[in-house]
């Protein structure tokens, strides 16, 4: 269980938002966002993202999905935030020891 403490959102009964304004789906340590990012990157429904999380419920995860389409250009800005913060990390961090010492012997 995700032990921050969850501010409670009128109209969406199980999604709250942590103590940095992240939104999470309340009782779990899943952010919105993930679950949206599988939804469209898999292109998963709700019965499909439910199989992928047994322990989310189609109430939570309709839930999320409404949240996320009600707040769609915050979020989408902050998946591009997250998603250039990581390409700009392996750009700096160059190859990994373990993928140079294979390449070394091939």
């Amino acid at each position: 269980m995700h032990s921050l403490k969850y501010e409670t959102i009128e109209g969406y009964k199980h999604v709250g938002l942590d103590e940095e304004g992240v939104p999470y789906i309340q009782g779990t340590t899943m952010k919105v966002m993930e679950l949206v990012v599988e939804n469209t990157v898999y292109e998963w429904g709700a019965e499909e993202l439910q199989v992928q999380h047994p322990y989310l419920t189609l109430g939570q995860i309709h839930s999320a999905l409404s949240y996320y389409y009600d707040h769609k250009n915050e979020i989408d800005s902050d998946i591009k935030r997250r998603r250039q913060f990581v390409r700009k990390i392996r750009e700096t961090a160059g190859p990994s020891p373990l993928v140079s010492k294979l390449k070394s012997k091939g």
